[in-house]
């Protein structure tokens, strides 16, 4: 019997196509993964799924003040004005109309979330994601903070159970710092290591006030392969957000944890991927409105082929064009012990939540 496939609104401007906000040596490696993914991955979702493309909706620095302070925005506008210089401290380039450009972003990701508040379904806007901006400050290639804003917004919407489960390699420090005494669930689960960006996520890092066991992170060890992610999933994840119960679903599906990112030192594979979207399509088909975000990840061939696999799988459509029949990893026995600690460690913190 074919598995019900759930509607898919896929964010589609051409200036989606052309926005980065990195280094000059990463821009074209970021635009070209979407690229790809329009250009030959989306017609190959269009054959198999119901697609609808959905053009950003224009928003006004009202949005943005749910997660920003009105000091950065306006520092933000003036160095787009100057169109030089820095927007941190080290890696995120200011440049002419980068305001303008931050802005769209965030107005694609508003935008679906806002259809899928509407009809349900499965979101994707491949050119978000952007998790390190923090309340006042850019980071990490990151401007305004789309998953915090969208969080937010769904918040004052009347949707009381918020979840952002981010896949990254980097911690969304940014996600935790703006929402961290907020009741909305945030699952991040990341490399961890010396001099591994951006340093932040310890799983003792668990909420304060309102979001006091709202926030769980799961730092794993550079090298972890297929194996620690699955246990992660298994282990950690599903039992969190089956017990939040979430009324809305944000991901954060950065794919820089593949092996063979030029950026990190994870091993995953598509096995990992798979068993995420996976997991994430039994709320998509029960209900749930899931909107996706592409994230990091700089290998675009594979950014983009990945993106598809989680988008067919949690929409219920068949993943198999998108494999490529990786043999799955597996990880050290000392990464998989101190993973072990980690996760025991987060059970029992768990256990004593009440959702």
């Amino acid at each position: 019997m074919p598995r019900h496939l759930m509607r898919v609104f896929v964010a589609y401007a051409e200036e989606l196509k052309r926005i980065a906000f990195t280094p000059p040596s990463l821009r074209d490696p970021w635009i070209t993964r979407i690229k790809l993914f329009y250009s030959e991955r989306l017609p190959q979702l269009e054959e198999s799924l119901v697609v609808q493309r959905v053009e950003p909706s224009p928003i006004g620095e009202e949005e943005l003040l749910r997660a920003h302070d009105r000091d950065y925005i306006e520092f933000v506008k003036r160095k787009s004005t100057e169109g030089k210089g820095l927007l941190d401290y080290g890696d995120t380039p200011a440049y002419p109309g980068v305001f303008e450009d931050a802005l769209t972003t965030t107005a694609a990701t508003l935008t679906l979330a806002r259809r899928l508040l509407l009809e349900g379904g499965v979101g994707f806007n491949p050119n978000g994601g952007f998790h390190h901006a923090r309340r006042r400050s850019a980071g990490g290639f990151c401007v305004f903070n789309d998953l915090a804003v969208t969080a937010l917004w769904l918040r004052g919407h009347g949707v009381e159970r918020v979840a952002i489960i981010d896949i990254d390699a980097h911690h969304g420090d940014g996600t935790q710092q703006i929402l961290y005494s907020t009741d909305v669930l945030k699952i991040s689960v990341h490399g961890y290591g010396y001099g591994f960006y951006p340093g932040t996520g310890w799983i003792d890092e668990l909420g304060e006030g309102a979001g006091y066991c709202r926030n769980f992170n799961i730092p794993v060890p550079l090298g972890s392969g297929d194996d620690i992610f699955i246990k992660v999933l298994e282990e950690v994840i599903t039992p969190l957000i089956d017990a939040y119960r979430p009324g809305f679903l944000i991901i954060q599906a950065g794919v820089d944890g593949h092996r063979g990112d030029p950026l990190t030192d994870l091993n995953y594979t598509e096995h990992s991927y798979m068993h995420f979207a996976s997991f994430v399509s039994r709320y998509a088909a029960g209900g749930t409105p899931v909107l996706v975000t592409g994230g990091g990840g700089y290998v675009p061939s594979t950014v983009s082929r990945v993106w598809a696999l989680v988008l067919s799988r949690i929409a219920g459509g068949d993943a198999s064009p998108f494999l490529v029949g990786d043999e799955r990893t597996a990880s050290s026995g000392d990464i998989m012990s101190l993973v072990e600690d980690r996760v025991a460690w987060l059970k029992e913190k768990i256990r004593e939540c009440k959702f």
